[in-house]
């Protein structure tokens, strides 16, 4: 982790409010994992005084990409940013996820927003020869991610809540057409979609009698934080360890580590 000055190579808006923003730092590239991401002062004034965390959308030799949701004040600030304007990063920050070198069909769910961690990590398990099928979900089609913005190799499958692109109903509703197949899990997006994946993958009574073997399942959370460093304590979840900081003990977790609404998945 570091605090770098960070020159905006190009920012292309992708999506209705969504940017892609790339961003030259040699540093940075070197360091970030998929499922990390950075903090954002949002401008050169103390207003909004804080910084904006972003998902590592990209990870390229010399820059990161980062996808940018204007929903606020400080988002729309940075989503603005201009080509070779520099921004204050610290990062690259956070847990990220891990590849089991044994798995070799992965199974990726991305409510929203929460699809921007998972392409960096698709792009480097088709590195490895992986076969990756990415569900994609949003509330209408306006907000589903672009397929051409995707690697051609991955598999994609889009769900609307409103039925106006790909199936009607939530993302989860699609993953039990891919369960078998896959040999891992991992997912971002809305808590009460990650609350779905960990009850729909946790093992399971088979006819034998025999508890069906729970396969690797990572959830990145998605969390309001403050200092993003671990010490406000403003973005805890509860797991079976106890209270843990999604800045540093996530964003990622193992979906058995969690615990949903008191009741432990």
């Amino acid at each position: 982790m570091e605090l770098v000055r960070a020159t905006v190579l190009a920012n292309e808006q992708i999506m209705p409010s969504t940017h892609v923003i790339d961003l030259v730092c040699p540093s940075l590239a070197r360091a970030a994992q998929p499922g990390q991401f950075v903090h954002i002062r949002c401008g050169p004034s103390w207003s909004p005084l804080l910084r904006r965390p972003m998902s590592i959308y990209r990870i390229g030799k010399d820059s990161v990409s980062l996808m940018v949701r204007n929903v606020g004040e400080g988002s729309a600030i940075i989503a603005a940013s201009p080509v070779a304007a520099e921004l204050d990063v610290l990062g690259p920050l956070g847990r990220p996820f891990t590849l089991d070198a044994t798995s070799r069909r992965l199974l990726m769910v991305g409510g929203g927003y929460g699809v921007a961690p998972l392409v960096a990590l698709a792009t480097r398990a088709l590195a490895r020869e992986c076969e990756v099928m990415l569900l994609v979900g949003a509330a209408t089609a306006d907000y589903v991610f672009p397929a051409d913005n995707l690697p051609p190799a991955i598999e994609y499958a889009v769900s609307t809540v409103d039925g106006t692109l790909g199936h009607k109903g939530f993302v989860t509703e699609l993953m039990s057409r891919y369960l078998d197949w896959s040999d891992a899990v991992y997912a971002c997006g809305p808590t009460p979609m990650l609350e779905a994946v960990a009850r729909l993958t946790r093992p399971v009574q088979g006819v034998s009698g025999a508890m069906r073997s729970r396969k690797p399942v990572q959830l990145a959370m998605e969390q309001h934080m403050g200092c993003a460093m671990g010490v406000c304590l403003g973005c805890v979840v509860m797991t079976r360890h106890g209270y843990q900081r999604v800045c540093r003990d996530g964003p990622v977790f193992p979906a058995e580590e969690l615990v949903w609404e008191g009741a432990r998945v």
